[in-house]
């Protein structure tokens, strides 16, 4: 009778054990899901777009960048925990499908989608007469600025090895419309290129223009101008810093436009860059 209600006693603490878990994953994974929300695309951790290498390259492996990298912040918590996730196709189906049974999960995930998916090329074109004429740049996102009050840097800059305007040509990163060309005192002869998806691709500093107009269709490698160092003043205004293109990224949220860090976007195109002829 004793080791009967002994079994019995075991296989209820068994049975509490289990539920207990299982209660603890569903909270859990309802905490987790809570991350996604309908203001996402506005929030610091997004709009840093932190990634790595590992993830770069699982990104560039994928038929489509812009699932990949949305799945990736949202698992990762923005980069601020581990990605243990295995790589496979597999693996990112099961992610995608817990994330997508919210309805948040579709403005997210075009969003995540106007960002990535309509990329093809490098703004800034390898020259095949000069092997000297290389281009740098790192992660400044955020790095204080003070022409016009203190601010964040919202883009990154792409320097010139050769300080001169007018050499290196610059390209558009996607397809897309016209939306914006001319002079602002911050960003000096600017044009921005609307995509597809509806992102907003803004290239500054140009030192002149290529034969587009507002309105025009262009196709991703048309050329829009030249790299220079106009800006930081009234119209006109050259040589406060030195040559380089500025890039930004843009989405549009309620009428907001929310700018999203450049950087691993163009460490993606890394490896599309055309080859110009210019020296």
């Amino acid at each position: 009778m004793k080791r009967k209600l002994k079994g019995n006693l075991l296989l209820l603490v068994l049975l509490f054990s289990f539920f207990d878990v299982l209660g603890m994953q569903k909270i859990y994974e309802k905490g987790e899901l809570s991350r996604l929300h309908k203001h996402m695309v506005s929030t610091q951790g997004f709009r840093d777009h932190i990634m790595n290498e590992r993830v770069l390259k699982m990104i560039e492996e994928s038929e489509n960048p812009g699932l990949y990298a949305g799945l990736y912040l949202l698992e990762s918590k923005f980069s601020y925990l581990p990605f243990s996730q295995t790589d496979s196709k597999a693996e990112m189906d099961r992610i995608h499908d817990k994330w997508a049974v919210k309805k948040e999960w579709v403005p997210y995930q075009k969003a995540c989608y106007a960002i990535w998916n309509d990329l093809q090329y490098f703004p800034v074109p390898e020259s095949s007469l000069d092997s000297s004429l290389r281009v740098r740049y790192s992660d400044s996102w955020m790095n204080e600025r003070t022409y016009g009050g203190k601010r964040g840097h919202e883009g990154t800059d792409i320097m010139a090895s050769k300080n001169r305007r007018d050499i290196y040509p610059v390209l558009s990163m996607t397809d897309g419309i016209v939306t914006s060309k001319g002079w602002l005192p911050k960003g000096g002869w600017r044009i921005g290129i609307t995509a597809p998806g509806g992102g907003y691709f803004y290239y500054a500093h140009l030192s002149s223009y290529g034969q587009v107009e507002i309105g025009d269709e262009v196709k991703a490698g048309d050329l829009l101008g030249y790299m220079g160092d106009s800006g930081y003043g009234k119209e006109g205004t050259t040589g406060q810093f030195p040559v380089h293109l500025h890039v930004g990224i843009y989405l549009q949220e309620n009428g907001k436009e929310i700018s999203i860090n450049p950087y691993w976007i163009l460490r993606y195109l890394e490896k599309h860059k055309l080859k110009y002829t210019f020296s």
